[in-house]
């Protein structure tokens, strides 16, 4: 049996003041995540694939033609759910009774998710009996996102759905979207411009500014270009995909094996051998030498090898592309100093890694 197709999405939409103008091709699974600035048009590309707004183009979703040049099909006869900011749960039924709206209205025989899963997988079972005004905003969001997966969509688009929650609340909720993405066969589009949220979740990135998509891709080798307008800022930097090899108890911390080498960080009391984790560097956090030197407090060092250098990005800064084995990392460095160690792609170097964190 063939893979069904994933999505081709291409829209224009105009306002007086703003032009969404995006290409895109996107993976029949998994979590997209689409990242940029408030405004960029993030949820106007949302609502366009769901048809709640108007614009040129052409849509196709695993195969189906949702939207062409001629012809567009309404809201209600496209097989997806949205996940708003607000959960907008009916205050005067159960959570049981939520959850179980959306399904009850899904013909038998196109039932793909059963309610016992989506209480497994989002921790609901506590939660059935309980009237919305008892829950914490974190558990509210839980069970709209039930409620949607309820419906059995071919697609689950989701916008910020974070972005009212206290930061207590976001971490909790945080491990149950990673276990949707484990185990959810269907295509998710994810919006937000929390690059954690984004580095912990998505297996693809959109990247997208002033309207238009300035980068897409799988998220590590997306996230590593140096010819992106985000790699800048405070928080540009790689994800990488590890596994847990060792829990040092005496000075607690941890080594992350990846393709390239292993690195160290905390420790944190819910790591244990063997677990996959996503691990994230910043640019701004990784120094260069031209020699090893282990007489020193980073502890992190790693052989790598200069792949592509962006110089002067800006005026007297420059974007180091490396790689350590077959993982790319990026350095934030200045020009003077790219100038001064001579750096050129294909030159091996050592990797001096400040700090390391769990993508969270």
């Amino acid at each position: 049996m063939s893979t069904p197709a994933g999505i081709q999405a291409s829209f224009v939409c105009r306002f007086e003041a703003f032009t969404l103008d995006v290409d895109l091709d996107l993976p029949a699974s998994g979590i997209t995540g689409i990242f940029g600035h408030s405004g960029c048009g993030k949820t106007t590309l949302l609502r366009c694939i769901a048809g709640l707004q108007a614009a040129h183009g052409q849509l196709t979703v695993l195969g189906e033609h949702w939207q062409t040049d001629g012809d567009s099909r309404p809201v209600h006869q496209r097989s997806l759910a949205y996940v708003f900011q607000d959960t907008c749960l009916f205050p005067h039924l159960s959570v049981r009774k939520n959850l179980l709206y959306g399904y009850r209205r899904v013909p038998a025989n196109q039932r793909r998710i059963h309610p016992d899963q989506v209480h497994d997988w989002l921790g609901l079972w506590p939660l059935l009996d309980r009237m919305p005004a008892r829950l914490s905003g974190g558990e509210r969001q839980r069970v709209a996102i039930g409620r949607a997966l309820l419906t059995s969509p071919s697609l689950l688009l989701m916008d910020e759905p974070l972005s009212a929650l206290d930061q207590q609340s976001k971490q909790e909720i945080l491990p149950y979207l990673e276990r949707l993405r484990d185990n959810l066969a269907m295509p998710v589009l994810y919006v937000s411009h929390s690059t954690s949220e984004i580095g912990r979740l998505a297996d693809h990135i959109v990247m997208m500014a002033h309207g238009r998509v300035v980068a897409q891709g799988p998220l590590q080798e997306t996230l590593a270009r140096t010819d992106h307008p985000f790699g800048l800022e405070e928080h540009a930097g790689v994800i990488l995909k590890g596994t847990v090899a060792e829990l040092d108890t005496q000075w607690r911390l941890c080594r992350i094996e990846f393709d390239g080498g292993e690195l160290w960080l905390r420790q944190h009391d819910h790591l244990t051998v063997g677990m996959a984790v996503r691990v994230q560097v910043l640019a701004r956090d990784i120094s260069i030498a031209l020699d090893e030197n282990r007489d020193q407090s980073i502890q992190n060092l790693l052989p790598a090898t200069v792949d592509q250098i962006a110089s002067e990005v800006t005026p007297g800064t420059s974007l180091v592309r490396l790689l350590a084995g077959a993982t790319p990392f990026l350095a934030r460095l200045t020009a003077r100093s790219v100038e001064q160690l001579r750096l050129s792609p294909g030159q091996r170097v050592w990797l001096q890694i400040k700090s390391v964190a769990l993508a969270d």
